[in-house]
């Protein structure tokens, strides 16, 4: 109440002092007011940060955006005939003349209704023939277009097609501007499944958008040193029954088969939504790792072939109870299981011809399980844009591993056996209320409580288990503002973190660690909207990367003949310091959006190999803190339609790091090492339209070479090609995807320190897509707008 007084307080001496001069009063000059809501006109869904445009002669006198609401002010206009412009992308623009008099000083244009720019039809959840990226304040929106559809049937194999992100074939690990910090979320809510299991159980064809937040709000949370991928599912709420089936096959070196449906029932005050999904298939990898210890006689070539089978079904279950205008219930589960079988064969061919060769062979089934259920609760008070939003999330997740061990004569000589289970509870508190027609404050409240804990019974016996817990408690304030041309948002989030673990071994004594944290994390964001082709944004955040609980598990991860994954108690959390720059240019055949960053990071935390402390016949994959890194890099990305039969959607990217920390050597001696290195990546998708109903899709990808302290990987590159028929008066699709038609995309890396080492992943990525969807049902949209929530955490895994 004390800092609401004082903003009081301050404006209106603010507003006081304006109004006062050293000469006598005078009769002021009166002055006009345009208001509105722009919506759009489809499904009278509000539009945020559509651009109003006033001119006077043809020239721009003022303009606004408008809120998320869709409602904009624009003050200050002289009284006589204006021309007004409401400007969205993807839709088309709105004009009109209005007259502004002494009589009539401020107009009420009620609702602008924007028109797509593409004819669609009048079908309920119809996915657009061409993907569209869309710069707001605080994050680009990619919404999936066929053309994304078509590129694979898991979340994994579309987002390798979308600019800025790169996900590792081997592992699905996320890199967002080539950083593997990034979060990912499902419709604004975290999970306890992994980045890699997330990517793989959503199929492609579930998802609506991917939200790239680069660098989130203090309403956020701040896990996330390059941000956070919200994926948001499809839902409907639209009059009556309908939805969408989806059916398709992937050929590789085995069939695989993806299928879903999406259904939606909308009646009086209740919606209700499900979507089902099932990938099954096979899924072929091989790598070959040369081995050289310098000067030791046991160097050897390390062979791995991974065959795994895969089942998972993918459910989502939701309603909304529009109790009244002003109050909505909703409630959600997401219900995925997998049962993964995996044989992984992993040889050792010694340079030796004294020494014996190896085999191992692993035979690893899970039953994985994952639960979310959501309740949310909305109050829209009288007042406009005056919220309540309260939300409880609730997650849990099951991943058992049995694992059989045998050698080359099929002799079994070990088990594994491994429980992993997972719990996540998140309670959310969101107000926001306007304080004048400009300026807008929002504050909130957040609880997180997550824990996991793992058993690890080797050959039948107990050998180890892990605990470990946090609590999280943050509270956060945002103030916003608009001023002509300029808007912007100012932050402050303050959080609490209380961790806690507990790792037991049998022969060792218990180790326990424990960690508390009060942190201050600022943001702010300034946008400079000059005339409706130009936009600016500048925003800076403090985010912080904690150590997930794969990276602090000292259970083991994975492990082979002469490498084995364990994670590292010690590790510490990374703060980073970000700075962006983004600029939006709306040309005539589209829009193209620029971008610069900065950012430095304390406490890089990243993936490392040393010699093993537990075997000595082993190397050791784990993790470490380096002591500091710098990041910067450029961006460019857009969507050009250079004439009615051609669209192109490209993203070209530019990363410049500088990394220092402390490495093993070939001796065993720690040593400092410090690089600079140049990352670069480029993507291009093309859309020819043929006939109306008949559309050819290129695609290209380049990522080049990129170094770290102890590994560089080579570049990469492919190209891929697919057709797109409209069938069924306009119901149906049919696609064809040809992906990686040269057969080029493959991992390689090299090291020279512990040892001289090189190295080479191949994965099934030339195929064959062949998919078909039919839509059925219609009714106008009415869509609850349910909040984005963030959450996440450092990743990693896999071998290199």
């Amino acid at each position: 109440m004390k800092l609401k007084a004082i903003l009081i307080c301050l404006l209106v001496w603010y507003t006081g002092s304006q109004a006062q001069t050293s000469v006598p009063p005078t009769i002021p000059t009166l002055v006009g007011t345009i208001n509105g809501k722009v919506i759009d006109k489809k499904n009278n869904e509000p539009l945020p940060y559509a651009s109003v445009t006033i001119k006077e002669d043809g020239k721009v006198i003022s303009g606004a955006m408008t809120k998320d609401n869709g409602n904009f002010t624009v003050s200050n206009l002289p009284i006589k005939t204006l021309h007004i412009e409401v400007v969205f992308m993807g839709y088309k623009k709105y004009e009109s003349d209005i007259t502004l008099t002494n009589e009539d000083n401020s107009i009420n244009l009620k609702s602008i209704a924007l028109e797509d720019e593409a004819k669609q039809l009048n079908e309920v959840s119809i996915v657009k023939e061409k993907s569209s990226v869309e710069q707001k304040i605080d994050r680009k929106v990619i919404t999936v277009g066929k053309d994304l559809l078509s590129s694979g049937a898991t979340a994994a194999e579309l987002m390798n097609n979308i600019p800025s992100v790169s996900v590792d074939q081997q592992n699905n690990t996320v890199s967002l501007r080539g950083n593997e910090n990034v979060r990912i979320f499902v419709d604004g809510k975290p999970s306890n499944l992994s980045a890699a299991q997330a990517l793989q159980q959503i199929p492609s064809t579930s998802i609506k958008q991917i939200e790239l937040i680069t660098n989130p709000s203090a309403k956020y949370n701040p896990e996330g040193m390059s941000g956070i991928i919200n994926i948001v599912l499809h839902k409907n709420a639209n009059l009556g029954f309908n939805g969408n089936v989806n059916t398709g096959v992937v050929f590789g070196k085995t069939p695989k088969f993806n299928g879903s449906i999406d259904m939606n029932y909308r009646v009086n005050k209740f919606n209700f939504y499900t979507t089902y999904s099932m990938n099954h298939g096979k899924n072929a990898n091989e790598g070959l790792i040369h081995w050289n210890d310098y000067n030791s006689t046991e160097d050897y070539d390390l062979a791995f072939d991974i065959n795994s089978f895969n089942k998972n079904h993918f459910t989502k279950l939701g309603t909304d109870f529009y109790i009244n205008d002003k109050n909505t219930l909703s409630f959600y589960t997401i219900q995925s299981f997998n049962r993964p079988v995996t044989i992984f064969k992993n040889g050792v061919n010694y340079v030796n011809p004294s020494t014996p060769d190896r085999l191992q062979i692993q035979d690893a089934t899970g039953n994985e399980k994952n639960q979310t259920y959501n309740l949310a609760y909305k109050h829209q008070f009288e007042k406009p844009e005056k919220t309540l939003d309260v939300e409880l999330n609730y997650n849990a997740t099951e991943e058992p591993e049995n694992s059989t061990f045998r050698d080359e004569n099929n002799v079994l000589f070990k088990t594994n056996k491994i429980d992993k289970d997972g719990k996540n509870f998140i309670a959310n508190i969101d107000y926001a209320s306007p304080i004048s027609e400009t300026a807008k404050i929002e504050l909130g409240l957040e609880s997180r409580f997550d824990g996991t804990k793992n058993k690890f019974i080797l050959d039948g016996n107990y050998d180890s288990d892990f605990e470990f817990n946090r609590n999280i408690q943050s509270a956060y304030g945002n103030y916003s503002k608009q001023a002509g041309k300029w808007s912007y948002q100012l932050g402050l989030r303050f959080e609490s973190y209380d961790v806690n673990g507990t790792f037991k071994k049998t022969g060792q004594n218990d180790d326990t660690f424990k960690d508390y944290i009060f942190t201050v994390y600022p943001s702010a964001f300034f946008t400079y909207t000059p005339s409706e082709n130009n936009s600016f944004n500048f925003n800076y955040s403090r985010r912080v990367d904690r150590p997930n609980m794969e990276q602090v598990n000292e259970i083991r991860q994975w492990t082979g003949l002469t490498v084995e994954q364990i994670g590292n108690s010690d590790l510490k959390p990374q703060f980073t310091n970000s700075v962006e720059v983004n600029y939006t240019r709306k040309v005539k055949i589209g829009s193209i959006t620029s971008g610069a960053f900065f950012r430095y990071i304390k406490d890089d935390i990243s993936q490392v190999l040393t010699s093993n402390p537990y075997d000595a016949d082993k190397q050791l994959m784990t993790f470490t803190n380096f002591d500091h890194n710098t990041e910067y890099g450029v961006e460019v990305s857009g969507n050009l339609d250079f004439n009615k039969w051609w669209n192109v959607n490209f993203g070209v990217d530019s990363y410049f790091k500088n990394n220092k920390g402390i490495i093993e050597n070939r001796n065993g001696d720690l040593i400092e090492d410090e690089i600079n290195a140049v990352l670069f990546n480029s993507r291009m998708n093309h859309t020819f339209k043929l006939t109306k109903d008949f559309r050819l899709i290129w695609f290209t990808m380049y990522r080049a070479g990129e170094r770290s302290l102890q590994f560089t990987n080579k570049e990469m590159w492919k190209t891929d090609l697919g057709a797109r028929l409209n069938i069924l008066k306009g119901k149906g699709t049919l696609s064809v995807r040809y992906n990686d038609l040269f057969d080029t995309m493959r991992a390689r890396f090299n090291s020279s320190e512990p040892a001289d080492l090189s190295g080479k992943f191949r994965w099934e990525n030339q195929t064959v897509n062949i998919n078909f969807s039919y839509r059925f049902g219609s009714g106008k949209n009415k869509a609850l707008d349910r909040k984005q929530r963030d959450k996440n955490e450092a990743q990693g895994g896999g071998m290199f």
